[in-house]
């Protein structure tokens, strides 16, 4: 066995990145989740709080009340930022739940698009973007001793 007193080489279990690409795209995917969390929030409580705020089209086949919707939106809002939080923290459970809580987010966005259509394309396009992040390809290493 052998001692390690300097502390310079670290002793990694678990799951780890094949590059550092797939770890940036990682910490990309939880900053996204957490902004992403924050502004749905926020468009969360426009809707809840004033509907006449978002203009609507007629005869959607998708008919739901605004408030509705920002119920929708506050709830999955807080959970996409709690995970994309703990993402932050290296948790594994936090990955599978981002990709999923990314999948609820891209259905509940292209449902919401007769409200806001330019951001709900652009929610979509970066809920892909956390869901590819997040399913990177990933090695299992083992102890160096």
């Amino acid at each position: 066995m052998t001692s390690n007193v300097g502390g310079t080489r670290q002793q990694r279990t678990g799951w780890e990145a094949q590059s550092a690409w797939a770890t940036g795209w990682t910490g990309a995917a939880a900053v996204l989740m957490t902004f992403g969390g924050i502004m749905a929030i926020f468009q969360g409580i426009a809707a809840i709080a004033k509907d006449g705020v978002f203009v609507t089209t007629r005869n959607f086949t998708y008919a739901f009340s605004l408030t509705g919707w920002g119920w929708v939106h506050l709830i999955l809002g807080a959970l996409v930022l709690a995970a994309g939080l703990a993402l932050f923290t290296g948790a594994a459970w936090a990955r599978v739940v981002g990709v999923a809580l990314a999948g609820l987010s891209m259905i509940a966005n292209f449902v919401w698009l007769p409200y806001a259509p330019v951001w709900s394309i652009v929610l979509i396009v970066i809920d892909g973007f956390i869901i590819w992040a997040l399913c990177s390809p990933r090695r299992e290493t083992t102890p160096q001793t």
